[in-house]
């Protein structure tokens, strides 16, 4: 019999004899039992509700901004195509998000508020809300042209999801490559000019000065490489066929770390 039997039951007892002892075993039973069963089930409908509105408000989102510039263009529907590969959506599922997307792109849709919706739904989940915003920059990114009015929504959208601009440029500077040179990797750099503008995209990943020390440097990385643990996006609303978009962020992020130390180590030899 389990503590909060055993409590119920001489709390009743103390009150109502054995027959309330019997009452306060019951309620015991209840509160140590039905209810965490009640909290689990609750717990798992709102993250499906959760990934249910992520997709739905990220593709929404993305045909709003294709169609930024006055035009969806046949590269920004084949990148479209492409991220639902990506995602690994098939039947319904892929039908889904291309009524979204097409939701989207059609006159009068309210932007701020099908972001304000997602926000709510993701109840203050930081880094939901920037895989949000990577989501929508990989698209834009997929053709190599990012208009100028679809780069203003793009910043739009980071507010409307509480994030700075600092952190939409560390965003771009993973999609640039996570630090790495000509976004591949690694390789020989081709000039000083690359090799300084990959060093600054890393620093930028890290969300840390050049100035940093070791230690601060270290500190950045481990956080990151925590919050964005692909596990731990998932448990809180992550769709899981959007685990490979958050292990190639924690890929950019050590690849940035690693960038910076080598550069690091260079400098002392």
């Amino acid at each position: 019999m389990t503590l909060p039997i055993w409590i119920g039951g001489l709390i009743g007892l103390l009150i109502g004899g054995w027959r309330g002892a019997l009452a306060g075993a019951f309620i015991g039973f209840f509160f140590s039992r039905i209810i965490p069963l009640i909290v689990v089930r609750m717990a798992v409908g709102n993250v499906s509700q959760l990934q249910q509105q992520f997709l739905d408000s990220t593709f929404a989102v993305m045909g709003a901004i294709s169609k930024a510039d006055g035009q969806v263009s046949t590269a920004e529907i084949r990148a479209a195509e492409a991220m639902f590969d990506q995602l690994r959506l098939s039947g319904a599922a892929r039908e889904a998000a291309i009524a979204s997307f097409n939701r989207g792109k059609a006159p009068g849709f309210d932007l701020d508020a099908e972001v304000a919706r997602f926000v709510a739904a993701a109840r203050g989940q930081r880094m939901l809300h920037q895989m949000f915003l990577q989501m929508q920059i990989a698209s834009l990114s997929a053709d190599g042209q990012v208009h100028p009015a679809e780069h203003a929504m793009l910043l739009r959208v980071a507010r409307g999801l509480g994030l700075s601009e600092a952190e939409l440029r560390m965003l771009e500077s993973m999609l640039r490559g996570g630090g790495t040179a000509g976004g591949a990797g690694g390789g020989r750099y081709e000039s000083a000019a690359s090799r300084a503008s990959a060093l600054d995209d890393a620093y930028r990943v890290l969300g840390v000065a050049s100035t940093a020390s070791d230690a601060e440097l270290k500190r950045a990385y481990r956080k990151l490489m925590s919050e964005n643990h692909p596990d731990k996006l998932a448990s809180r609303g992550l769709p899981e066929s959007m685990r490979e978009m958050a292990e190639q962020k924690t890929r950019a992020i050590t690849a940035a770390y690693d960038l910076i130390e080598k550069s690091r180590a260079a400098s002392r030899t």
